[in-house]
Order: structure tokens, then C-alpha cells, then sequence
């Protein structure tokens, strides 16, 4: 089997990645209060800009969205000239950087809406241990299910989230409908009960994901788009009985759209709900022609695996890239990976796990 296939370019529309390897979103905390990017996180994406390409922390749409204590936003002026000091910083070195848009729905607390009630699909309570907000660990609460008028405005709200990711001079934008947040919990039977034109049938739990992404489509080129779908994880309390059809069937809807790349989160790191056996990415390359993402959990071995079989055109890397910045000359050169197990400073505010890490020296 060739070995080198993670090391390959990509095109990408009008985009050249110089490798298959992505950094995966992933969230850290370090925005501050007002969620505004910083010159530290100018600072980390710049350390890991040798990947064929990066995928920002998640990032909310809105007020309303927001789960998470200070992550970026992306719904004000001051929010748009933050994110701006890190795509500067990155033109310059070529490697293009989308902006994941997030709305965080029922896995989120009154704690961060001034009392009231997170929202999503339907009054389906997150079945977990506690959520983190800004007063301290908290019981998850029932969630209030959002009314037609406020679903439409929510579709609005990623539009604008599309236009100012542009503005900040982005390369393009993954919208996050996986990993139990908002668009998943409308895609998911156990967390959408509605009996209106947004549940019940595939088409209808649809609706949700397609007029989002038509919304972004609106704003960006297809080739700048991604979506991103988690079809056997059970993060956030997930996972319904006829997911494989569900997410084929999500798949073929998404093919039509002619994105720049579906994001399959099909391995281990979030474990396999116990609905049936786990879906494949051979499985969606029968229903998705155009370029897979891979994620969770992958080695290079397996990655490569992946690539060399054709089930997957980019392998998306999260954790190892938390402690490797030059995780791509890492796995190049065999160099030996920092182990990425010590999460003491992950959510913390400062430097110190997150932009401290250093380039190996050979």
C-alpha cells in the first residue's frame, strides 16, 4: 500500500492544499468574555498552518447559539475585525482556513441567555451529567422548541454569520450539523418530535441543514462550503434507530448541493450509539461523490488506509494537533508525536497548553 498519500496536494474549487491533512475544529476557550478572536489565537493557527488546510473552533452564529464558555463569535463588527488578525496572518502563508458556524440549540443553559431557556428541535431534555457555564456546572434543562417564525430568523442568522466570515477573509465556511448541536438535533427522531413541515419524515428533518446551507450558498461558491455530520456518535445524548437511512439519505440530499466537501465524522473518539452497526464512509461513497472529510480518531495508518482505498479524499486531525503544531512534519519525518492526554489547560484563558507548544527539533 503507498504511504505517502496524506502528503498529497488537493484542489479544493480555486483552492490548493498542499496536503490531505486538516486540523479539525476544535473548541478551546480562549476568545474571553466578549468572544472576541485575539492575537493569541492569531497566534495557534498560525503554529499549525502547514496542513493542507484548517477548520476554525466552532464559532456562534448568535447570542442565541452560544453553549460554550468564551468561545468566538462571529455576529458583531468587533467579532469580524478579531477574526481578521487570523486570517492575516495566515494569507501569507497559503493554506486556506474555514470558519465553522455553530449554533449550539438544547446543549446550552439559561446561564448563558440571561435566564432563559436554551432552544432546539422539540422539549427534549439533553440526557448528561452537567454542562460548564459561566456560574459553574449546571443540570442540563429542558429545552423551550423553537416556533416556525424563530427557524426561519435562525436561517437568517447563518446567512449573516456566511457574510461576515467573508468579510473577515475567510476561504470559505463548514456549517456544524453534527456532534448533537442545533442542525443535529432536528436531523435526530430521539430530539425532534415535531408534527409540522421541520419533523417527521427524512424530507422534513431535513428541512433544517438544506435551507441553512442554501442560505450560506447564497453567500459563497459551492466549492467554499462544507458540512459537517457525525452519523454514529452519541455526543450530546444521540442517536436514533434508523440513522443509516437518515444519514444516506442526508448524504444524497447534500451530493445535489455540489459543496467543496462533506465532513464525516466516522471513527472512535466519540464512541458508537448502539442502534446498529457503524457506518462506513464506503457507505456514503456510494451516495457522495464529491470529497470526504474523515474524522475522529485516526492514526496515520489508518489515515492513509483511508485515502489509499478511496473512501476518503482529506483526513481531519484534532487532538494530536492540540500538542503538535507541526503535526504534518511529524508524521512525515516519523517524528514522535506529544502525547495529547494531560487536558489540564485545555479550556483555560491563557497561552499555556495551547499556543506554548513547540515545533520538534530533529
Amino acid at each position: 500500500m503507498k504511504t505517502d498519500n496524506l502528503f498529497e496536494p488537493l484542489t479544493l474549487g480555486d483552492l490548493h492544499l498542499k496536503n490531505r491533512i486538516v486540523m479539525a475544529p476544535m473548541t478551546r476557550g480562549r476568545a474571553g468574555s466578549k468572544r472576541v478572536p485575539n492575537d493569541m489565537m492569531a497566534q495557534y493557527y498560525l503554529q499549525r498552518s502547514t496542513a493542507g488546510m484548517l477548520i476554525t473552533e466552532a464559532t456562534s452564529i448568535s447570542e442565541q447559539g452560544i453553549g460554550w464558555i468564551d468561545n468566538p463569535g462571529i455576529y458583531t463588527d468587533e467579532m469580524v475585525e478579531g477574526w481578521q488578525k487570523v486570517t492575516s496572518k495566515l494569507k501569507a502563508t497559503g493554506t486556506p482556513i474555514f470558519l465553522q458556524l455553530w449554533h449550539c440549540g438544547r446543549a446550552s443553559h439559561s446561564d448563558f441567555h440571561n435566564g432563559e431557556l436554551p432552544v432546539s428541535a422539540s422539549s427534549v431534555k439533553l440526557n448528561g451529567d452537567h454542562i460548564h457555564t459561566p456560574f459553574g456546572n449546571k443540570l442540563y434543562e429542558t429545552p423551550r422548541a423553537l416556533e416556525l417564525d424563530e427557524i426561519k430568523a435562525i436561517v437568517q442568522d447563518y446567512r449573516k454569520a456566511a457574510e461576515n466570515a467573508k468579510e473577515a477573509g475567510f476561504s470559505g465556511v463548514e456549517v456544524h450539523g453534527a456532534n448533537g448541536y442545533l442542525i443535529n438535533q432536528f436531523l435526530d427522531g430521539t430530539t425532534n418530535l415535531r408534527t409540522d413541515q421541520y419533523g417527521g419524515s427524512l424530507e422534513n428533518r431535513f428541512r433544517l441543514f438544506k435551507e441553512v446551507l442554501s442560505a450560506v450558498l447564497e453567500v459563497w461558491e459551492p466549492e467554499q462550503v462544507g458540512a459537517r455530520i457525525s452519523p454514529n456518535g452519541v455526543f450530546n445524548d444521540m442517536g436514533c434507530e434508523d440513522f443509516r437511512e437518515l444519514f444516506l439519505y442526508f448524504a444524497a440530499e447534500i451530493d445535489k448541493l455540489g459543496l467543496g466537501y462533506l465532513h464525516i465524522m466516522d471513527g472512535l473518539a466519540f464512541g458508537f450509539h448502539e442502534k446498529g452497526e457503524p457506518m462506513t464512509l464506503a457507505e456514503f461513497k456510494m451516495v457522495y461523490k464529491g470529497i470526504i472529510m474523515a474524522n475522529c480518531g485516526y492514526t496515520q495508518e489508518s489515515a492513509e488506509q483511508r485515502i489509499a482505498e478511496g473512501d476518503a479524499d482529506l483526513i481531519a486531525f484534532g487532538r494530536p494537533y492540540i500538542t503538535n503544531p507541526d503535526l504534518p512534519e511529524r508524521l512525515k519525518n516519523g517524528w514522535p508525536l506529544n502525547p495529547a492526554e494531560d487536558m489540564t489547560y485545555w479550556y483555560t484563558a491563557g497561552p499555556e497548553g495551547y499556543s506554548d507548544y513547540l515545533p520538534h527539533k530533529p
